[in-house]
């Protein structure tokens, strides 16, 4: 209901509270100061058939449905009359309340709803129309998925909502709402399942979203980024993900899932660094692919990291780890090549970069073609005219293409920062400074948190039992019981336990 949402609209003080006249003509020179130069509001002024009295719909253009206005309200309200009380509205809609504070009226129209003003009448009727324009459920663009479901989150948060519920039929799947913004309200949900979850999480999520005080929340990117723990940390601390059966396998281990309207994608919490390199294709694979695309992940991560550092610091440092043949190959590519080698990696990297970010922005037709056509014409270009040695060229398409196979964007983008602060320690210490700038990262993630969980779990701390899903996957007849990481309240996948409701006898 209407009614209960604008309460959680933060509605002022009953002291502070601006009631609705009687009179419908001061009540609509009213509204036409609280929206001036708003001209897509419609109000529909008729004689309401029931009382005899003169009536007004108002509503914003383009924010609801206009055959159910049409057909349902207006029809109902000017020519069919009932034997029911007088605040009975002869309407067929879903959602019908009643108001009697302008703050209530204001946040109802600018959420689609259509407020009915009969004259006499010292409070207001809101009716659920909402109808605003709003895409087709499309594969995910970012999240590609061979075996799995070729469904994605769209922009509406109760269609996001719908697709969950598709996925987990349960009436353990609770949703918590909160409205979050001072200027432009957002709706956030919550989504749970009460016998799983573990409810201290919740609490905690709960308080840093009610915390908030912000304008406006327009994304899950924003969300994530005033709730996590460390946002000057290069890691992701949520998963952001836009297919509904990733959001129900998390919700099923026993996470939370965070739906904000407007945002075609939702929030992940609490999340390990293990469950960044994990795919929806894993388990719809055999075991043995599934294990070894997974460890090959990690050996990417490792390769798009420091790879190039690596190769900074043998060339200028550690000449003793490069075989003589190799190291012969070497100085005569870059006999021609007047930068040294950190220099060298950085003109490439960023070329590979800005090449990236321009695939992505143009058309996906032409971004391929950049893309491909770029790095090959650039690259070949750089190497003849002596910029750069044909070595640096395989190593920078190297991490290119290990960069590419993580599955998560937001990971991927942070690995790829990585090298960089990687090459620069590189060209001053060599292999010592790289292996300092390691236990510097390793260290960060293990201090790192997710909600107040560890971040490094299960490796740290040391977790054996939920080895079975990190850097392997093995049967899912092996995988009884939910990750310990979690902190499940139910450990095991498939017991068979009571839900909220059944007869205890």
């Amino acid at each position: 209901m209407l009614e209960e949402n604008t309460n959680d609209l933060q509605e002022p003080p009953p002291s502070e509270i601006v009631e609705i006249s009687t009179c419908l003509s001061e009540n609509l020179n009213q509204l036409a100061t609280i929206f001036s130069d708003t001209p897509d509001l419609i109000v529909r002024t008729f004689t309401y058939k029931q009382t005899g009295a003169s009536a007004a719909l108002v509503y914003l253009d383009g924010l609801v449905d206009k055959n159910s206005i049409n057909n349902n309200v207006l029809h109902e309200l000017m020519f069919r009359t009932t034997n029911d009380e007088k605040d009975e509205l002869p309407v067929a809609i879903g959602d019908l309340s009643s108001m009697i504070a302008w703050s209530a009226v204001e946040a109802a129209i600018l959420y689609g709803y259509s407020v009915l003003f009969i004259d006499g009448q010292a409070h207001v009727f809101s009716l659920e129309t909402q109808g605003w324009p709003q895409r087709a459920i499309e594969d995910s663009q970012i999240e590609a998925s061979l075996k799995g479901a070729h469904q994605g989150f769209i922009e509406t948060g109760s269609q996001n909502i719908a697709l969950i519920r598709r996925y987990i039929s349960s009436r353990e799947l609770k949703i918590k709402e909160h409205y979050v913004g001072n200027r432009t309200k957002s709706k956030v949900s919550i989504l749970y399942l009460e016998d799983i979850a573990l409810p201290d999480i919740r609490l905690e999520l709960e308080r840093r979203i009610s915390s908030l005080q912000i304008d406006c929340i327009l994304n899950t990117g924003e969300l994530a980024e005033l709730i996590e723990d460390n946002p000057f940390s290069l890691f992701p601390q949520m998963i952001t993900t836009e297919r509904p059966d990733t959001a129900a396998s998390q919700l099923l281990q026993g996470r939370y899932v965070v739906v904000v309207d407007r945002s075609s994608s939702v929030l992940i919490a609490p999340v390990g660094l293990a469950a960044f390199f994990q795919g929806i294709d894993d388990y719809s694979t055999r075991w043995p692919v599934a294990t070894f695309f997974r460890l090959l992940r990690f050996f990417a991560c490792i390769i798009a990291a420091f790879l190039p550092a690596f190769y900074i610091a043998c060339v200028s440092y550690n000449h003793e780890l490069i075989p003589l043949d190799l190291i012969l190959s070497i100085g005569e590519f870059r006999s021609a090549v007047p930068f040294p080698p950190f220099i060298e990696a950085l003109i490439m990297e960023i070329m590979l970069e800005m090449l990236r970010e321009a695939g992505v922005r143009l058309p996906a037709p032409v971004g391929q073609t950049v893309g491909i056509v770029g790095g090959i014409v650039i690259g070949q270009a750089a190497v003849q005219a002596g910029i750069v040695s044909n070595l640096m060229v395989v190593v920078v398409a190297s991490t290119a293409v290990a960069s590419f196979i993580l599955p998560n964007y937001d990971m991927a983008a942070s690995v790829r920062l990585i090298r960089f602060p990687m090459m620069t320690i590189a060209s001053l210490y060599g292999v010592v400074g790289i292996m300092a700038g390691a236990m510097v990262i390793l260290a960060h993630l293990i201090s790192l948190k997710s909600l107040g969980e560890a971040y490094s779990t299960p490796i740290a701390p040391l977790r054996i039992a939920d080895w079975k899903d990190v850097f392997i996957r093995l049967p899912l007849k092996k995988m009884v019981h939910r990750p310990k990481s979690v902190r499940s309240l139910q450990k095991r996948r498939y017991s068979r336990m009571k839900q909220k409701g059944d007869d205890s006898s």
